[in-house]
């Protein structure tokens, strides 16, 4: 009978991560799945992130199983992670050696950590170049052949607390993890989910929004909360949030409702997760697009202004100008001064939005660049990163186009658009830019005259 293979536990998040300090929104899925498995498995290692572990009874038993017997352990702090950091410190008060430590190499540590060696890699947020990837995996991959069998404390416990006896120590805790009975099955979680991984759930509601089946996408996720040790995880709560409003039932207005509901429970009030209050801005947009009252666009127009200046981005530049625009043709603007004054702060953030097109682009052509010899190998990482940056690269065109519509700049709107339609692109994205172009020049044909220059619709 062959020898078991030894096992790598990997500590991290899962999903996409807000970094509360600079705002930056990170894909850890991906991390996990290009810079991390790849290399254990190379090495003849079993890999396992806790959202892989089947769900036969309480997870933070099997957690706490993990951190301690696991041959090997990587933590990834990025974003900060308050669990990750959780179990970070579990593993170093149970095991004195075997653990690895990384982060991407913006984040910020929320305390002192120079004692402990930490292994940086480069994040794009949606995406990991492919240099990256190949510099990371070497790097990853020479850390493990020099700790897998190295017995050499890497634990700042076992190493300032020298006459610690990490044995008997361990004996105790296997044994108390071993006598702990597992709890009954909560009555509300559906029986079809019992022994399914949490990722493979997660991995098919995302594959459900890709050919926009909102509606079981949805009821994935709401089984997907069911399963987490965490009912309140942003990236949980984020997706359920956006695939009720978009599955539309029983009807819209009743699902915005809903998917704002969710975002409450994650403290919306006071958060300043970027994501959370973005979401929340496009939710309420809606609802005053559907009618539901001027109260909707001023908290639309609140929670965009707060991503927006948290993130500095196109997207929520682009919102908060027409939320803007909207305001200065609603009855909240009680006099044409009061238009003037939002049409002005309009432009100004459609003038910042051409600013970080012109910044964004070439950042994106040397990527693309960089990653040609991925982007082209036929695998599906491949395809995936060439959909990534077509779809960065349309953006910034219709996002440029936008803006410039909105400045009365209408030669060059039109020759952002031409150029868009140069770059390969899903019809949803089209479709969803024209309506916002439609909006935009509805409402500016209320109120343009007031400008000077007045704005003078071309068609």
């Amino acid at each position: 009978m062959g020898e078991s293979k030894k096992r790598c536990f990997v500590v991290m998040g899962f999903g996409i991560k807000t970094d509360f300090v600079n705002g930056r929104k990170l894909d850890l899925n991906k991390s996990y799945r290009l810079l991390i498995k790849p290399v254990v498995e190379a090495k003849n290692l079993e890999c396992v992130r806790a959202d892989e572990i089947l769900h036969s009874g309480n997870i933070d038993v099997q957690m706490y199983r993990e951190l301690l017997e696991a041959d090997l352990v990587i933590a990834d702090l990025s974003t900060a992670n308050p669990n990750a950091l959780y179990e970070l410190g579990v593993r170093h008060a149970l095991r004195p050696y075997t653990t690895i430590v990384i982060s991407e190499d913006k984040l910020v540590y929320p305390f002192d950590l120079n004692h402990i060696l930490i292994t940086s890699y480069q994040h794009l947020g949606d995406a990991i170049d492919y240099e990256e990837v190949e510099r990371f995996r070497e790097a990853l991959g020479k850390i493990i052949d020099s700790v897998i069998d190295k017995v050499e404390s890497d634990s700042p416990v076992y190493t300032y607390l020298n006459s610690l006896v990490p044995p008997s120590i361990q004996e105790k805790i296997k044994e108390a993890i071993l006598d702990s009975p597992p709890p009954p099955v909560p009555a509300a979680e559906p029986s079809a989910a019992v022994g399914k991984a949490f990722s493979l759930i997660i991995q098919e509601a995302e594959d459900a929004i890709e050919v926009k089946d909102f509606s079981k996408a949805r009821d994935l996720f709401k089984t997907a909360q069911v399963l987490s040790k965490d009912q309140k995880d942003t990236y949980l709560v984020h997706r359920l949030a956006f695939c009720t409003y978009k599955a539309a039932e029983p009807d819209l207005v009743t699902s915005l409702y809903q998917s704002l509901e969710l975002l409450k429970s994650i403290n919306l009030a006071h958060t300043n997760d970027p994501e959370t209050v973005s979401s929340a801005g496009a939710v309420e947009k809606k609802l005053y697009e559907c009618g539901e009252g001027n109260q909707h666009l001023e908290d639309s127009i609140l929670y965009y202004q707060r991503s927006y200046y948290l993130l500095n981005n196109r997207y929520n530049g682009i919102s908060l100008a027409m939320t803007l625009v909207y305001r200065a043709t609603s009855s909240l603007a009680k006099s044409d001064q009061d238009r003037v004054a939002d049409l002005i702060f309009a432009r100004r953030t459609w003038e910042r939005v051409l600013f970080l097109c012109d910044r964004d682009w070439p950042i994106i052509l040397s990527k693309e660049k960089n990653d040609s010899q991925l982007m082209n190998d036929g695998t599906k990482d491949g395809q995936e990163l060439g959909e990534y940056y077509n779809s960065q690269k349309y953006w910034i065109l219709v996002n440029r186009a936008e803006a410039m519509y909105g400045l009365g700049r209408f030669e060059e709107s039109q020759k952002a658009i031409e150029e868009s339609k140069k770059v390969q692109h899903h019809p949803w994205q089209v479709e969803s830019f024209q309506q916002q172009l439609g909006k935009l020049a509805t409402e500016m044909k209320k109120v343009g005259h007031l400008l000077e220059p007045k704005w003078i619709s071309p068609d």
